[in-house]
């Protein structure tokens, strides 16, 4: 694995157009740094708690959320068209069968997406995007399943018809889903689902799609930021006018903390946003939140729940936001052109997967899930300290990212 991580940050230095004979000597500086990480361990690791958790998931009316702390066992809920984790789980088989190439994993991911399809039409939130494309956009692209394209397009259609052009974003949740607000609300996970409407603008679906999404991420730019460069959880819009009312939260300690998922969500959504766009107002917006969340972070780069709670010593950690952080980081990497800032993020998200997949954070040999230890909403007293299935889902693509720069090489 050693020799892996040399040649691969050689390749960062060639991805960005650079001769490498005229680089090497220099590169060679930067690959001296040798990671614990063990990626094909870790593939064979994911595989083995697969191979234990599947065969006991058999209901297809209910999908695996959490592992309570102290369980082994995967929590099921009902599929709905409200419950937005759904998703993750078929695009953990889906990533499973890029990794390992066993059609077992496709049949189970094929199994798993399809019960799924009727959702294309969920317009009552935002949701949807982490609800389809996870699950029928890697099916799309990693199993070849090209008949996906109209269950997409449709879905990226649904996910427009809550844009409102008077704010300039896609509207999060319905009033009556969460009566604090009473006008149009946008949380900074809504980041994320703008990667469906980029997708259907390139695969057949409106222009318009992409004209949205763009948008939506200006907006959010603009008024979800503070100063800092870090983010609120939830603005709440005027629907006519579009200004600002409230900057408040749901899941961070308080309406000005920082809470830890949200900044992941922004680091990976921006990121995205520049991969698809080539705007290179984007990659700055990427760097400078990026740079503020690393300098917050504690010394095994897995942040608390949120990193203004106080007494942080006994305050849970959120392996989640570690784990989306990482996936995004790799991506950032190869996209600055700075290469120090390439070594420099490459090797966050190798510290953050060090992190994620040792004995303090794993769930190998104590649980059915990959991870231990995340936070999902401590603020409202439930999935805390938990294994949480978005925090499988974003660290297989980790290894799954990591996989495709090997072998780019």
């Amino acid at each position: 694995m050693k020799l892996f991580f040399v040649s691969l940050l050689i390749c960062l230095a060639s991805c960005q157009n650079l001769s490498k004979k005229n680089n090497i000597k220099e590169e060679s500086k930067l690959s001296a740094k040798f990671y614990s990480f063990d990626l094909d361990k870790e593939i064979k690791n994911c595989e083995a708690q697969l191979n234990q958790a599947v065969p006991k998931l058999t209901d297809l009316t209910k999908h695996p959320r959490l592992i309570e702390t102290n369980e082994t066992e995967w929590k099921e809920i009902p599929n709905g068209r409200l419950v937005w984790t759904s998703g993750f789980y078929p695009g953990i088989l889906w990533y499973m069968y890029n990794l390992s190439k066993d059609e077992k994993w496709k049949k189970e991911a094929i199994k798993r997406t399809e019960v799924f399809e009727d959702f294309k039409t969920i317009t009552e939130h935002h949701d949807i995007g982490f609800m389809m494309f996870p699950a029928y956009g890697n099916g799309y692209m990693l199993g070849d399943k090209k008949e996906y394209k109209d269950i997409l397009l449709t879905s990226a259609q649904s996910l427009a018809s809550r844009y409102n052009p008077n704010v300039g974003t896609i509207r999060s949740w319905s009033n009556k889903m969460h009566p604090r607000w009473e006008q149009h609300i946008t949380i900074i996970d809504n980041m994320l689902n703008l990667e469906l409407l980029f997708w259907a603008a390139k695969n057949g679906g409106s222009k318009e799609y992409y004209d949205i999404a763009v948008k939506h991420a200006e907006t959010t730019m603009a008024n979800h930021y503070r100063p800092d460069y870090t983010s609120w959880h939830v603005i709440e819009y005027d629907s006519i006018s579009g200004k600002v009312l409230n900057r408040h939260t749901k899941q961070g300690y308080a309406d000005d903390s920082r809470w830890s998922r949200g900044q992941a969500w922004g680091i990976y959504g921006y990121t995205m946003v520049y991969r698809e766009t080539g705007d290179k107002k984007f990659l700055d917006f990427a760097v400078k939140i990026t740079d503020k969340y690393l300098e917050l972070l504690p010394e095994d780069y897995i942040p608390h729940w949120d990193f203004d709670v106080p007494n942080k010593e006994i305050e849970e950690r959120d392996a989640s936001a570690a784990a989306v952080v990482a996936s995004g980081l790799l991506e950032l990497s190869t996209l600055v052109e700075d290469k120090n800032k390439q070594e420099q993020y490459f090797d966050a998200a190798m510290r953050m997967l060090e992190s994620l997949s040792s004995d303090a954070y794993s769930g190998v040999g104590k649980a059915d899930s990959f991870l231990l230890h995340s936070t999902g909403a401590k603020s409202l007293g439930h999935e805390i300290d938990v294994a949480l299935i978005y925090a499988e889902y974003y660290y297989i693509e980790s290894l799954d990212r990591l996989k495709k720069m090997e072998l780019a090489n």
